[in-house]
């Protein structure tokens, strides 16, 4: 029978901290900062989510006294939520990519739209937006801190961002893994051709010749299309006089060409 390990001072502290992944006290994500925490290497009072009551929390567990807020970190405020001018919004899908918990749902050029349950109010989403059609809007006015959040939201976040991040890996590598198969697919190739005979390598370069012709006859006569095209299109668009000073230009023209 497995037994469950004790947890550590960063797990402890990190169970302490809202879980809104945003950056705000200088590191990438809750869970670095728990450990930060635990070393003695970052404060206790860095997180503005959490606010005056998560610095008590975190004081009690150290050990430590209750310290104001660091303003360079951020003020405790109301909880926001992102909110996306679905008129504005031209689907760049770089809020997407910020997001920290999964909570922007849209596809590339698509209009994108914020899921406000899942939103922390993190503001990661805002910067990125090329067109500034995200705004954040107070969702808890008189609420701010823990008071404006809950364990179940914190938990909740907590795991939304940590599938998110297996999320991400996973797709690395699928596609590190479709990069290698491609260069593989690459080599084989190149190594199978210097096997070739100078006769194979010869037949090999005269039928894509062959291919590069037709591929250069065929745009060639795509462009004389849309040339005649194009000239059948402005002879219809101007008046019959013009038509005929355009004639007899052409008349003129010709018999220069043959003075018989």
């Amino acid at each position: 029978m497995s037994s469950i390990p004790a947890k550590t001072l960063a797990d402890r502290i990190e169970d302490l901290l809202p879980q809104t992944q945003c950056t705000k006290c200088g590191y990438p994500a809750c869970r670095p900062y728990a450990e930060a925490v635990a070393d003695a290497s970052a404060n206790y009072n860095q997180c503005p989510p959490g606010g005056a009551e998560g610095v008590a929390r975190l004081a009690g567990l150290l050990g430590k006294p209750a310290i104001p807020l660091n303003p360079v970190n951020g003020l405790e405020r109301a909880r926001p939520v992102a909110v996306i001018d679905e008129t504005l919004c031209i689907g760049c899908t770089l809020c997407i990519q910020a997001c920290p918990v999964d909570a922007i749902v849209g596809a590339a050029k698509q209009m994108h739209t914020v899921v406000n349950s899942l939103c922390t109010g993190c503001d990661l989403c805002v910067a990125p937006c090329p067109v500034d059609c995200i705004a954040m809007v107070d969702v808890t006015p008189g609420r701010t801190g823990w008071d404006a959040w809950s364990q179940e939201q914190a938990d909740a976040a907590r795991e939304r961002h940590q599938f998110r991040i297996a999320r991400l890996r996973r797709e690395k590598e699928e596609n590190d893994a479709r990069l290698a198969a491609k260069a593989a697919a690459k080599l084989k190739a190149v190594e199978a051709e210097a096997l070739l005979s100078p006769e194979e390598k010869a037949a090999a370069e005269r039928k894509r010749a062959i291919i590069q012709a037709a591929m250069e006859r065929a745009r060639l006569k795509k462009e004389q299309m849309a040339a005649q095209a194009a000239g059948a299109t402005g002879m219809g668009d101007v008046s019959r006089s013009v038509q005929k000073q355009i004639e007899e230009i052409n008349q003129k023209l010709e018999q220069q060409k043959d003075p018989q």
